[in-house]
């Protein structure tokens, strides 16, 4: 159970996720909980979905009341919310950010000394309680502070400690990895409509077969190209599939695809 006062800074999807991920598991109740946003009606959707929570426009009054200050916001933003708060932060409160690329040294520099801090990278599977997170602490923040963000993060999923200089590789793996797994159930669905089967079906199978591979993967334990060799006959359909793979640059193009949001995620964090 987390004790205190939980503010987000921003109210949109993610810390939906978390707020709710964490009523839901009970590990805090939604009276604890504050958050602030720009729109009523974001501010109206978050109420709803968590009935009991409160809800403001002021960044300062959520700031202030917090124990544990979640900055829910675009990198893009942090410039001009980070001034906002900054005096209404107390020095006992533990900030956590999710905005992708912003450092803990950018983040430390814009408080007041001393101050904890943790960089978490959630992903939007936390919608469903699937969650995928990595997060790195703060020169100030504790064990404790640890502990404490393994509760947040596994009441939404799963949360993996790791440096900061591996965050915005988390960023390019499963922070945007879940977009490059929608594009390959997409593909495997529109192939499936074009050999004949329809649409709802094909759509269905793609999504659960990849569902059900991922799950092999965590359950069994076993490397990826082991489990794809299990599937594999000598001269048959899976063999002429991967074939067909590799002919196009598929692993490739995914590889390609996680370099390229670990760059931008470096690029944001020097820009903000």
């Amino acid at each position: 159970m987390i004790s205190g006062k939980i503010g987000f800074i921003g109210a949109g999807k993610m810390a939906s996720a978390i707020a709710q991920g964490v009523v839901r598991a009970g590990v805090a109740k939604a009276g604890q909980i504050s958050a602030s946003a720009r729109t009523e009606q974001t501010l109206a959707q978050l109420s709803e979905s968590i009935p009991g929570v409160e809800t403001t426009k002021s960044n300062t009054a959520v700031a202030e009341q917090s124990d544990l200050l979640i900055l829910s916001i675009k990198p893009q933003v942090m410039a001009t919310v980070l001034p906002e708060i900054r005096s209404a932060v107390r020095p006992q409160t533990l900030v956590v950010s999710v905005a992708a690329g912003v450092t803990l040294e950018h983040l430390a520099k814009a408080f007041k000394r001393g101050v904890r801090l943790v960089r978490v990278m959630p992903n939007t599977p936390c919608l469903i309680g699937k969650g995928a997170c990595a997060f790195a602490l703060g020169e100030h923040a504790t064990e404790d502070d640890a502990r404490l963000v393994e509760t947040l993060l596994g009441a939404v999923g799963e949360a993996y400690p790791v440096p900061e200089h591996q965050l915005d590789a988390v960023t390019g793996v499963s922070g945007s990895g879940p977009a490059y797994v929608y594009t390959v159930i997409e593909a495997i669905a529109d192939a499936g409509v074009r050999a004949g089967l329809p649409r709802a079906v094909a759509a269905q199978l793609a999504a659960r077969t990849v569902a059900g591979a991922a799950e092999m993967v965590i359950s069994t334990g076993k490397h990826p190209a082991v489990l794809r060799d299990e599937v594999v006959s000598p001269g048959g359909t899976t063999a002429a599939g991967l074939a067909a793979l590799e002919r196009c640059g598929v692993r490739h193009a995914l590889a390609e695809a996680v370099t390229a949001a670990t760059e931008r995620s470096r690029e944001l964090g020097q820009s903000s």
